[in-house]
């Protein structure tokens, strides 16, 4: 979760007004099913120079978030004749809820220091991967792997959940680029700036084109895309991002630096807004849970995001999933100091 006190109001709503008032009548009406012109051309732009992402403007269509986009993708691929889904042992629950109830099988694919086990995907249709920073252990993709998945057969969405958000070396180009023909590109403002506008975006391959954007006609508000693509072009988007990006490394930074101190280890840290604190056993992690929350903190347990029974190889790790990019500037360093009081025993 980001910080939602950063939302840059002012800004936002300065270019709101410019393009209502400039939006010809037309703009208003029901608006192109894969999104406005205006903004799918800005973000081409956008996403080529930033995350090196093949994107010809007709291809991009615009979504309400990214569950949104996941759902539509879901149904596209059934329609298709897609059975089976391949996806990170660990991840997000919401996620996997939503490809199932597109009546998709669910694959866990373990995840190991090099990433998603690409291997394990044979006879799935399709894959879903954050590899950029892998939600939410936080390992990227090994670039070995990465030719595995542009060698796949089989459709890929790539879930670039935070690939904006790289401190520590060159941001990870996406994945995308290397299969365009075969791999869906999904990335959202809900990080940058703020989930509930409600803005996403898929560069999609031509084959799944017309199933995805037919299963995605309702999406996000007219003027909402269109103060969006403005933002974009006039700079103020990368401007939010800069901006954001500081931030969230001053707050990494101070988390790493505490929990050292305590003789403890973060790790997935090299992006992001979260670090995991990886613990011994999960009754090490239920202990510091039930801390946590008599704290008043908001955090989580590896065992939540788990997909049912791993494997063997992939095992059932334990530890914290420590967002530090939701509390307000103004609230971070108590949120930091209650998290510190409830860690000591767990080295």
């Amino acid at each position: 979760m980001p910080d939602l006190s950063a939302f840059p109001r002012r800004a936002w709503l300065a270019t709101a007004r410019k393009v209502l008032a400039a939006a010809p009548d037309h703009l208003l009406g029901y608006p192109d099913p894969r999104g406005l012109p205006p903004l799918r051309t800005a973000l081409a732009g956008y996403l080529a120079r930033v995350r090196g992402v093949t994107a010809d403007p007709d291809r991009i269509v615009i979504c309400a978030g990214f569950a949104h986009g996941l759902a539509g993708i879901c149904r596209a691929l059934r329609a298709t004749g897609a059975a089976t889904l391949a996806v990170e042992a660990y991840g997000h629950q919401a996620h996997r809820d939503i490809a199932a109830g597109q009546g998709l099988r669910l694959r866990p694919l373990p995840v190991d220091g090099l990433g998603a086990v690409i291997g394990r995907a044979a006879g799935a249709d399709a894959i879903l991967l954050t590899p950029a920073h892998q939600f939410p252990l936080g390992v990227t993709l090994h670039p070995r792997r990465r030719r595995e998945v542009a060698d796949w057969g089989g459709v890929v969405i790539e879930d670039d959940y935070d690939g904006e958000f790289r401190y520590d070396r060159q941001p990870v180009g996406a994945l995308q680029t290397l299969a365009p023909d075969h791999l869906v590109y999904a990335g959202t403002a809900s990080k940058s700036l703020a989930p509930s506008l409600r803005l996403g975006w898929l560069v999609v391959p031509p084959r799944l084109l017309d199933a995805v954007t037919a299963e995605l006609a309702a999406g996000p508000s007219a003027l909402d895309q269109l103060t969006l693509a403005e933002f974009i072009t006039s700079g103020g988007y990368d401007r939010q991002v800069r901006r954001a990006r500081l931030a969230y490394r001053h707050r990494r930074d101070r988390l790493a630096a505490a929990l050292r101190q305590r003789g403890l280890k973060v790790t997935g840290i090299a992006a992001g807004m979260h670090a995991v604190l990886e613990l011994s056993g999960t009754s090490q992690e239920q202990a510091a849970l039930s801390r946590a929350s008599q704290h008043g903190l908001a955090i989580e347990g590896l065992g939540t995001y788990r997909a049912g029974q791993t494997g063997a190889d992939d095992g059932d790790r334990a530890g914290l999933v420590i967002g530090y990019g939701r509390p307000p500037e103004h609230a971070y360093t108590t949120a930091l100091a209650r998290l510190c009081a409830i860690l000591p025993d767990f080295r």
